[in-house]
């Protein structure tokens, strides 16, 4: 296996999410927080985000399909989600969050639900690619340090 050519596929796919403006430098200062004690955090706060997320999704789901709209409750829902999404540099869903709100302000109830399925796609596509780029990391596995050899 070569673990040079994964190791730049992974640096090529984290490069697009970048360039994409899936990811905004927030990622970067999660990548800057993992070090050898912990050498899955990122990837571990990613599973979290994601398990968060959903979780978060399905309660707006639920809002949206009462018959009786609670605009308050689905602002307060989306904000959750932002924070999450703000928390790991997802910047694409974080900028359609703000689009949510702001037709919970609006009390646009039509607005949020072409909002909402936006970010279920962006949330959708991010996970993927995500998932994509640990897997890579994992099968090039550990980024080895050059060494001086013994005398």
């Amino acid at each position: 296996m070569d673990y040079v050519h994964l190791r730049r596929q992974a640096a090529s796919l984290r490069k697009g999410l970048f360039d994409q403006g899936y990811l905004d430098e927030q990622f970067y200062q999660l990548e800057d927080l993992q070090d050898d004690a912990s050498p899955n955090f990122v990837e571990e706060v990613v599973t979290l985000f994601f398990r968060d997320s959903a979780r978060l999704m399905a309660n707006i789901d639920q809002a949206l399909d009462k018959c009786v709209k609670d605009f308050n409750k689905l602002d307060v829902y989306m904000q959750q989600l932002k924070g999450s999404c703000t928390s790991i540099g997802a910047s694409r869903m974080k900028t359609d969050c703000s689009a949510f709100r702001e037709c919970c302000r609006d009390e646009n109830i039509e607005g949020c639900m072409r909002s909402f399925q936006k970010i279920k796609r962006e949330h959708s596509v991010l996970r993927q690619k995500l998932e994509s780029y640990f897997q890579l990391l994992r099968q090039a596995g550990p980024v080895e340090c050059a060494t001086r050899p013994n005398k």
